[in-house]
């Protein structure tokens, strides 16, 4: 009778995958909500000492960065056991390309993690006072000095800082959670390392995204939509990448030493 049932029933559209999309919702919803909280927080703070620098100060910078890092580890350790802790549409898409989902199963798990955003985005709104929301968090090119003159003039440099920092978290992702080598105790931590490292070159560039669910939700319940595309097409990109990169060239390698 089992075998029955899970013939008549379609993996993807199974209980379980509900179930587990729905702790990729819980997850994402926590992340932005300590996440972007930390935007808001560090914003609302600094701006009372030196509210006009074109750079953001490097307190604001390792503020927002521990809080994206430890939150993202502690969501991943939270949820690895029951969705594989994605927490991302980047990563999600990426396995899918590297054919560890099907492609109705990764429509629920990013459908689960914009719900997420968006959710936790409106819970952030609802505790915060209009005058500090200051967007909520929402990403957007930051001091444009830096980017200007290069690739797209600011916004295919832009374009070209989330592929980079997406790549690295999605290469993180494979090397120590979907391989089955890898090493899964420490993945939640390589996980938050690689999300805070990537956070203090790429808040002063793009807001270090790495994410289309964490600049969705803000975005949408902000109504703050310049640029938005990049924060979509570079981490489906380079999250993209990362996974066929490890698949073909890692993921099957042979004992030998």
């Amino acid at each position: 009778m089992a075998t029955e049932q899970s013939t008549a029933v379609p993996n993807e559209l199974s209980f379980d995958t509900f179930r587990q999309a729905l702790a990729e919702f819980i997850g994402v919803m926590l992340f932005v909500f300590i996440g972007a909280g930390s935007v808001v927080i560090a914003k609302a703070y600094y701006a009372q000492y030196d509210g006009q620098s074109p750079v953001p100060d490097p307190l604001f910078v390792t503020a927002v960065a521990l809080a994206h890092g430890l939150a993202i580890a502690t969501m991943v350790a939270a949820t690895a056991n029951i969705s594989g802790g994605h927490i991302n549409p980047a990563v999600s898409f990426a396995q899918m390309l590297a054919g560890k989902m099907s492609f109705p199963k990764t429509v629920v798990y990013i459908a689960a993690q914009l719900g997420g955003a968006v959710v936790g985005a409106l819970l952030l709104k609802a505790v915060i006072a209009g005058p500090l929301e200051q967007g909520l968090g929402a990403h957007g090119l930051g001091a444009t000095f830096l980017l200007e003159d290069q690739v797209g003039d600011g916004v295919g440099a832009g374009l070209v800082v989330e592929i980079i920092l997406t790549f690295a978290l999605v290469f993180v992702v494979f090397a120590t959670a979907v391989d089955p080598r890898g090493n899964k105790t420490i993945a939640p931590l390589a996980i938050g390392f690689v999300i805070l490292i990537d956070h203090f070159v790429g808040i002063p560039l793009t807001g270090a995204s790495m994410n289309p669910a964490r600049s969705f939700g803000p975005a949408l319940v902000a109504n703050v939509w310049t640029d938005h595309w990049i924060y979509w097409v570079g981490p489906l990109v380079g999250g993209g990448i990362a996974g066929l990169v490890y698949e073909l060239f890692f993921m099957h390698r042979s004992e030998a030493t």
